[in-house]
């Protein structure tokens, strides 16, 4: 392959109802079908498969439409019930996708634990006409081509007996797609299973191009030889072929097929389950690639620990991310990935703000930030030197767009000012969407950056601990971002958690603060789980611990799971502490203990992401 084609692609695949229509006759059965349900008709028989290494060509040469689970189940009640509730997103997934009354052939390989209990699952379920296990080996070495082929000669003639399908090697051949050419400017999408919506999301929230390089993404399989196309069909003569003598046959077309497939299958970019897999070093910095986006799924280490290792040697930007098999974070990562668009191209260019002034009369400049938090909506005016005209910090409440209204109109009035003196609005925060009439909207990262910046100029890395997220973000000399991570999927090690241990022992957070200060020997609370913590501290008190020392505890495990995020983006002094945690002396001073190196704050720390989002404003009318 030339260097102006990418190392792999996507596998174009007909949808389920554009499946291929043969001319084989009516559909024999090979096994029975489960009561009650009919085989499929010739132009609806569709194959559906998890794994790039599910020969799809092959079972192209039946007829057969192939369609790749990227499922995202809305519930996983069902799967549940069926397997067990540790079984990782992407199998409970694939339970509920195989449920589905259209899901009449499945086909999987062993790439993991998982999918062999699906496998077992769905087999003793009944669920679907013709299920297939096909055994990967965990090497590529000749005896494993040879092991493979037989294994997929098997596949072959289950499904021709089932369906009562002839394989047509033409059909084969016309199946496979050459590869694309390469996208220069690109950000490359890696790690596990990608759904659809994931790859969807990422296309709609990043500038550039987004290329699926995931598990269930890329497929190459390397173009067919010009002599396989060329094959004699069985019983034919092969005078002068390959040294062969004349009149010696040499096996039917799948035969032919095979013998060449198997080794090119399995010989694809490997994936992590494979032993060697150091291949893979390839798919990240490549020509042209401005960013990485890394998906690891819930409960699965496979990717993770790739993604540990190319983050410690990766020059190019690197955004992880992890899902469950459902859509329930959709909008935490929006918000991540609207971020490391904005980290790419610069906080000065990425955002999209209204650049016209409100009434264009020359007057002076007010250009207004709201943050809009989980827990509290922070509101900032900045004239046009960069000065705070005034500041306020309210609860959100029950609705976004409430909290932002009440947080609008108190800062006007403290700043003197109507809505039609302001120049800019900008919001920010997870609720920015939902707060009318704003000109636009950034995310928290960007906006955090920035405020830091101007908060406290040395500093390199931000630690932004919140109502119910956190966030690590480390920056460069002049405050763009290089890396950030977020705990976004519970409340452990965030202010939430701290509200919550402060009333198991029946203490006010100014108490909490306060007393955690007047600790006198180590206590290690081990669970970091906001439901779990709490019993464990109704324990420490049942057990007369003192309360100093229990809180000094909570506020080591909140400063241990913060310097593990700050650990993942590479994080170097200065340090500057932000959000509504910041405030709490005995959670500073543990990250101090924990990170090796002082931790500032500001005054107005928790403003930051206001401050950020005027800023931005400002330097866009610029």
């Amino acid at each position: 392959m030339s260097d102006t084609e990418t190392h792999a692609r996507t596998q174009a695949q007909p949808r389920p109802s554009d499946a291929g229509a043969t001319d084989a006759g009516p559909i024999q059965t090979g096994t029975a079908p489960e009561a009650g349900r009919q085989l499929p008709t010739n132009d609806e028989l569709t194959v559906h498969y998890p794994c790039k290494y599910v020969p799809v060509e092959l079972l192209a040469g039946f007829g057969a439409g192939c369609w790749p689970c990227t499922y995202e189940a809305h519930s996983f009640e069902e799967a549940d019930q069926l397997a067990h509730p540790n079984l990782c997103g992407y199998g409970k997934s694939l339970l509920a996708y195989a449920m589905q009354p259209d899901v009449r052939v499945l086909v999987l390989t062993s790439c993991c634990d998982v999918m062999r209990r699906v496998y077992d699952v769905l087999r003793d379920a009944g669920a679907v006409d013709f299920l297939w296990l096909v055994d990967l080996p965990h090497l590529r070495g000749p005896r494993e081509v040879a092991r493979f082929r037989g294994e997929l000669r098997r596949l072959a003639d289950a499904f021709a007996a089932w369906s009562g399908r002839a394989f047509d090697l033409d059909r084969a051949l016309a199946s496979f797609v050459p590869p694309v050419p390469r996208v220069d400017d690109r950000v490359t999408l890696l790690g596990a299973h990608g759904p659809l919506s994931l790859v969807d999301t990422c296309r709609d929230e990043l500038s550039l191009p987004v290329e699926n390089g995931t598990c269930t993404g890329w497929r190459l399989v390397q173009t067919p030889p010009p002599t396989l196309g060329r094959a004699p069909h069985e019983g034919s003569c092969h005078v002068c072929q390959d040294g062969c003598e004349a009149g010696i046959p040499r096996g039917d077309d799948l035969d032919h097929f095979l013998d060449w497939y198997a080794g090119a299958l399995l010989n694809q970019m490997p994936c992590m389950r494979m032993v060697d897999s150091k291949a893979r070093a390839k798919l990240v910095g490549a020509p042209g690639q401005h960013g990485v986006i890394y998906h690891t799924m819930k409960f699965c280490d496979y990717y993770g620990f790739e993604y540990l290792e190319a983050a410690k040697e990766s020059k190019v930007p690197m955004l992880k991310i992890e899902t469950d098999g459902t859509r329930q974070s959709a909008g935490q990562l929006r918000t991540r990935l609207k971020a490391f668009d904005e980290t790419l191209h610069g906080m000065a260019e990425a955002h999209e703000v209204v650049t016209r002034r409100r009434g264009a009369d020359g007057g002076p400049t007010y250009v207004l930030g709201v943050d809009s938090g989980s827990t509290s909506t922070d509101a900032v005016i900045m004239d046009g030197n960069e000065r705070i005209v005034a500041s306020v910090i309210v609860a959100t409440g029950a609705k976004a767009s409430r909290g932002a209204q009440n947080a609008i109109g108190q800062v006007l009035e403290r700043a003197g000012l109507r809505e039609g003196d302001l120049t800019l609005r900008v919001a920010t925060g997870y609720g920015r969407e939902a707060i009318p009439d704003m000109d636009s909207a950034i995310t928290e990262i960007t906006c955090h950056a920035r405020g830091a910046h101007f908060l406290a100029p040395d500093a390199r890395t931000v630690i932004d601990i919140g109502g119910q997220d956190s966030k690590v973000i480390h920056l460069d000399e002049a405050g763009g971002v290089l890396n950030f991570v977020m705990n976004d999927k519970c409340a452990a090690g965030t202010g939430r958690f701290l509200e919550a241990t402060a009333r198991a022992m029946e203490l006010s957070m100014e108490e909490f603060c306060r007393v955690g200060l007047e600790w006198k020997r180590d206590v290690k609370i081990s669970n970091m789980c906001t439901v779990f913590a709490e019993s464990e501290v109704v324990s420490l008190v049942a057990d007369d611990t003192p309360i100093a020392d229990i809180v000094h505890g909570l506020d080591m495990s909140v400063a241990s799971k913060t310097a593990a995020l700050a650990k993942r983006v590479k994080a170097e002094p200065a340090y500057l502490m932000t959000g509504g945690v910041a405030q709490n002396v005995g959670v500073v001073r543990a990250l101090e203990a924990v990170l090796g190196s002082s931790v500032a704050t500001h005054e107005d720390s928790q403003l930051c992401g206001a401050i950020g989002a005027a800023l931005l404003g400002l330097e866009s009318l610029n």
